[in-house]
């Protein structure tokens, strides 16, 4: 196997692995919620170990550098989505009359849009020393410094709706 081939597939392996990453969160969510409390913590176990592996995977690509150079690498990720990919769902979404993906893929181009931007100030303040928190509504996705808003600018969630990230 030629390392073009082994990138490939480091590739598809990160991809794979943070996707059930997330898919497993969801159904761990959905469990819980049905009242299945130990599927809840096996698809929550699991999710940890594809993270695991998705971090084994991301190191083998050396794609995790510095944090001056992790933050550029994501100032570019949250760029491009809210430039490029996500205009462009948005209006295939609208062509095909698909409201509801519409709305999510417009709060999540809104969303990215702020995370760009706190991210482009942590690598204009890297080394500064500076500490605050952050909020993050569990709607949307928004991010707010320092407290949480009122209600949240992207969704109109209320304060309630953001938890502090520790």
């Amino acid at each position: 196997m030629t390392r073009e081939n082994t990138m490939k597939n480091l590739k598809e392996a990160f991809s794979g692995e943070s996707q059930a990453n997330r898919k497993y969160l969801a159904f761990a969510k959905k469990a819980d919620e049905e009242g299945y409390h130990q599927v809840a913590r096996l698809f929550r176990a699991t999710a940890e170990a594809e993270t695991i592996h998705a971090h084994t995977h991301l190191r083998s690509m050396g794609m995790t550098g510095s944090t001056a150079e992790n933050l550029d690498a994501a100032i570019e990720g949250e760029t491009y989505e809210f430039k490029s990919m996500y205009p462009a769902f948005i209006d295939e979404a609208a062509d095909e009359g698909e409201k509801q993906a519409e709305r999510s893929f417009r709060l999540a181009n809104e969303a990215e849009k702020v995370h760009a931007g706190l991210y482009q100030k942590a690598r204009d303040n890297l080394g500064s020393g500076e500490s605050f928190d952050y909020f993050l509504c569990t709607v949307c996705g928004h991010i707010a410094e320092r407290d949480a808003p009122d209600s949240c600018p992207l969704c109109g969630a209320r304060k309630q709706a953001y938890r502090l990230v520790e």
